[in-house]
């Protein structure tokens, strides 16, 4: 469930996005012929998004994709993009290609996407399959899941200043905060409820195109929270909590 009550910046477009979750996928679920297996460490990505498999000879799934007719999509890769820090549903988006295996080097598969569905939150989008050949993955998104894991871990104190960003209606019966996911564009929160969840993101006032520029619009929004005053919401919470 998205947030209301909060604004969203510009973040990025749907085929930079699906191309993201891509590049930072560790895994996929390869469906054909009414089977599937699941693949951990073994694809890679070529510049224009066809998908390397490396897959067993005795595979019997591929097989079946590689024996199907040409003219129609003849497996399915699913790759689901969760989250790097704990939260409730996990899971941000699911990227599902449909396409055709053909033989490459060193024995490996190479798969093109006849149709590409990427679907987050706010619903599924069909993703132009001219885009997503020329679209690039978001600079920080193979980098996304150790920074948030650190921002989380290693400064916790951080985030919740952060929270001084929020609007306070925003935070109301918060019961947590924790950082969702990051892009050049900026920084989501995750706002967690007793029954329901929220996300509010924060912009960085120019994108960040790698870790140091990053660094930088970080500091720059904790300034920004320092000089905002704590928000009612928490402070409310906080003498609950007290009490």
């Amino acid at each position: 469930m998205g947030d209301t009550t909060q604004d969203w910046a510009a973040g990025p477009g749907a085929a930079e996005r699906a191309r993201s979750v891509l590049a930072a996928a560790w895994s996929c679920g390869v469906t054909a012929d009414g089977a599937r297996e699941e693949y951990v460490g073994a694809h890679s990505v070529t510049e224009d998004g066809g998908v390397l498999l490396s897959v067993p000879e005795d595979s019997a799934l591929v097989a079946a994709a590689l024996c199907a007719p040409r003219g129609e999509p003849s497996a399915v890769l699913e790759f689901a993009d969760a989250a790097p820090v704990p939260v409730l549903q996990r899971i941000r988006a699911r990227l599902w290609l449909a396409g055709w295996f053909a033989p490459a080097d060193d024995g490996a598969l190479l798969f093109r996407p006849t149709r590409v569905v990427l679907r987050q939150p706010s619903g599924a989008v069909l993703v132009d399959l001219d885009e997503f050949a020329a679209a690039r993955p978001d600079p920080l998104a193979t980098a996304e899941a150790r920074l948030l894991t650190h921002l989380a871990d290693a400064h916790p104190d951080a985030v919740e200043r952060l929270t001084r960003l929020v609007r306070p209606e925003s935070l109301h019966a918060a019961t947590r905060v924790a950082p969702l996911a990051v892009d050049r564009h900026g920084l989501t929160l995750r706002i967690e409820r007793t029954r329901a969840h929220g996300d509010v993101r924060l912009p960085f006032h120019t994108p960040a195109d790698d870790v140091t520029q990053l660094t930088e619009r970080m500091h720059a929004l904790l300034a920004q929270a320092s000089a905002a005053g704590c928000p009612r919401a928490l402070q409310r919470q906080r003498a609950d909590g007290d009490g």
